[in-house]
């Protein structure tokens, strides 16, 4: 059996290379933490090239070298490029930082600073450069939630702590895809600690729903994380408050993620139907984390491709508004995004890019750092489909990759 060239796709090589140490898919999917339906999903490209723990995680059990298994390519420079924002090391320090906070300080009120929270996550949502927007206001939004989450007492310091909480989930969406896991998960784990100090039923909510993407997306502790979500439904009292409805919905949509990520489509659609009545039950979107019909209709189309059904996932597609699913850019550009990744799987590059370029223009910022839409563009300049070579080069440039310079 001949050696794959170094111009096969990485999902083909894995396929290779499985076949060839007679593994079956369920086997090899097993013996990485995974499922049958994740084996899947990277042979046939529906995943991208995971982490690096990961990738030498497989050529160990595939007998094989990490060159020939990813095709020799520049891991840190092609499909696994993450980019790093301007502002990004300045405020992971920040973040690392421990400030010491004297009673010297003068705290923001706490309704004040819960405003100015408030007013960031429009900040992040509306804006079509996200990083660099929210990168203005997060340095100091950080200092005066700590400073206030020390100093106030009382209902003000359990207040100041839950606006600390969503100050860190902002501080995760901004670090997200680039070159910091560390960080992202500090982040994760202080929101969670602050929301836990201010005894807030809905912060623990709100924490354990961006706990939950911290660990799906490293693919790290599935039963943990959804055991999480678990136990922060049961604090929630969602046949009496809409807030807590949202957020009841919100984490049973994170345990349906969690479910099709590791390819239990029962158990996925069974959450997924969970989260779809809690929305249906609202009059409107949650204020900052937007659950709603929209959303969970939109995170289908996430839930399919992860499951690896195209056709199913490309059926959700077609029902929906993808421009509008949420009021958000950013939300709105990764659904689009995910779209494209169903047409994708269904090999259908036509509609993929229409797509992709779609989830450029609504939001450029999610588009640069979203590593199947960078890996997907790469494969797309040179490969099979010539209607679709030039559109990938043109979007390749605007994405900053460097073989498109």
């Amino acid at each position: 059996m001949n050696e794959p060239s170094t111009s096969v796709p990485f999902g083909e090589r894995v396929r290779f290379y499985r076949e060839a140490a007679g593994m079956s898919r369920p086997v090899f999917g097993e013996l990485c933490g995974k499922s049958g339906a994740w084996a899947k999903s990277i042979e046939t490209g529906a995943i991208g090239m995971p982490g690096i723990r990961m990738l030498l995680r497989m050529a160990e059990l595939l007998n094989v070298n990490l060159g020939d298994l990813t095709g020799l390519q520049r891991i840190s420079e092609t499909n696994y490029t993450k980019m790093r924002h301007e502002k990004a090391s300045e405020i992971a320090r920040l973040l690392a930082g421990y400030p010491l906070v004297t009673g010297d300080s003068e705290p923001v009120p706490a309704a004040e600073l819960a405003a100015n929270v408030a007013q960031a996550w429009q900040v992040w949502h509306g804006s079509t450069r996200q990083r660099d927007a929210i990168a203005v206001v997060l340095p100091r939004l950080l200092e005066d939630a700590r400073i206030a989450a020390k100093l106030h007492e009382g209902l003000d310091r359990r207040s100041a702590l839950a606006s600390l909480a969503q100050v860190y989930h902002l501080a995760q969406l901004y670090l997200a895809f680039q070159p910091m896991p560390e960080m992202i998960y500090l982040t994760g784990d202080r929101a969670m600690q602050a929301a836990q100090d201010a005894d807030s039923p809905k912060a623990v909510a709100s924490a354990a729903w961006y706990l939950n993407h911290v660990f799906r997306d490293a693919g790290e502790q599935a039963e943990t994380r959804i055991e999480l979500a678990h136990q922060a439904c049961r604090l929630l009292s969602p046949e009496r408050d809409e807030n807590d409805r949202s957020l009841y919905g919100l984490l049973h949509l994170a345990i349906a993620l969690s479910y099709a990520r590791t390819g239990r489509q029962g158990d996925a659609e069974r959450h997924l139907d969970e989260a779809d009545r809690a929305a249906e039950s609202l009059t409107s979107h949650h204020p900052w984390l937007l659950f709603g019909r929209g959303m969970v209709d939109a995170y289908s189309v996430t839930i399919y491709n992860d499951l690896a059904h195209a056709y199913e996932a490309t059926r959700q597609v077609n029902r929906l508004d993808l421009h509008r699913a949420v009021p958000s850019l950013t939300r709105n550009s990764f659904h689009l995004t995910e779209a494209a990744r169903a047409y994708h799987l269904r090999k259908e590059p036509i509609a993929a890019m229409t797509l992709l370029r779609q989830a450029y223009e609504m939001s450029p910022d999610t588009s640069r750092y979203n590593l199947f839409t960078r890996s997907t563009v790469l494969q797309m300049m040179t490969g099979p489909v010539p209607a679709v070579r030039d559109d990938a080069r043109t979007l390749a440039r605007k994405l900053r990759l460097p073989e498109a310079a």
